[in-house]
């Protein structure tokens, strides 16, 4: 059974174990949200329309459903577990279990917001090719998104380390619940969660954590941890939502993790067009035509009521809101 972290790093190299420390901008580096709508998205609108869109979403979509993120102006500083530091002990493991056991719920209790379903929508008309996505609150599946790349994992299902099984994360809650009775209640009322359902929860001293009910691994949950890796097929699959489209939006990311900026940087070296929709600046902005200094929330459902695919420049005005343009 490999439960020592030099089975998951073969050759005698083990990383050094840090803390990630993630800081945000302040508060006042957020800029307000622009009044005139039309003249916002008008540049955005020039560059878009007739295109078939590559969408890359990160934490910024999901704010306005009651989640937070990492890196908003304001946001507190997060401390996120890596990869190498839930491998290396069992205590590690014990106090990640006891905060996620109490957080993880958030975000699945969280409903769609209209920039998820402007997204859904739109590739519903024929001018989203696909979503490519940071989160892992599973929102844009729930929205009704089909072609969906879920770049960072899955936050509603668990996989052993070892046998590579997949456990519903609602049943081990139950299997955490009988092994940690009333864990949750004592803790739950003045916890806050972070945006990976971290619960900052400072003594998890006696949780007690399940393993693998088949083969007796380690079990964690399904998303890349800080110093995890992105699965090899959602970078290809990400390539070919790309390479099938005709421009690359970006909504409600920062772009400060390499896992979505690389689309970011192909999709610039072909020369294809990319617009930004964020509050904030981004790691991207010198590679966009365009910067849109907007809640998605706002910008997306102005999309879908505004662009058209090329078979509908062919056809005509057909849609009420372009009617009245």
């Amino acid at each position: 059974m490999a439960n020592s972290i030099e089975d998951y790093f073969p050759g005698g190299s083990v990383p050094n174990l840090r803390i990630k420390h993630i800081e945000a901008p302040p508060a006042e580096a957020a800029l307000p949200e622009p009044e005139n709508l039309d003249e916002a998205m008008a540049r955005a609108i020039e560059i878009l329309q007739g295109k078939k869109l590559a969408v890359i979403t990160g934490a910024g979509i999901s704010t306005d459903s009651g989640l937070p993120d990492y890196r908003s102006p304001g946001s507190p500083p997060r401390h996120p577990m890596t990869l190498q530091q839930f491998m290396a002990s069992s205590s590690m493991r014990s106090h990640y279990w006891a905060r996620n056991h109490v957080g993880w719920s958030r975000p699945y209790r969280a409903i769609p917001n209209a920039g998820h379903y402007a997204l859904a929508h739109l590739e519903q008309r024929g001018i989203v090719t696909g979503v490519i996505t940071q989160n892992v609150d599973m929102l844009h599946a729930s929205a009704g998104t089909t072609r969906l790349v879920n770049l960072h994992g899955r936050g509603d299902r668990v996989v052993c380390t070892q046998c590579g099984m997949f456990i519903d994360r609602a049943e081990l809650h139950k299997k955490l619940t009988e092994l940690n009775p009333g864990w949750t209640e004592r803790h739950v009322a003045d916890a806050e969660i972070a945006p990976d359902a971290d619960a900052a929860i400072a003594d998890t001293a006696g949780f007690v954590v399940a393993d693998c009910p088949r083969c007796g691994g380690i079990l964690r949950t399904d998303v890349v941890f800080f110093g995890g890796t992105v699965r090899k097929d959602d970078i290809e699959e990400g390539r070919a939502i790309c390479a099938q489209s005709d421009a690359l939006l970006v909504a409600g990311s920062s772009l400060s993790v390499a896992s979505a900026m690389r689309f970011v940087r192909e999709t610039a070296k072909v020369g294809q067009p990319i617009v930004i929709i964020n509050r904030g600046t981004t790691r991207g902005d010198t590679f966009a035509d365009e910067h849109v200094y907007m809640g998605t929330s706002r910008a997306l459902p102005y999309l879908d009521v505004t662009l058209r695919n090329p078979k509908d420049l062919l056809a005509g005005p057909t849609h009420p809101h372009l009617r009245r343009r």
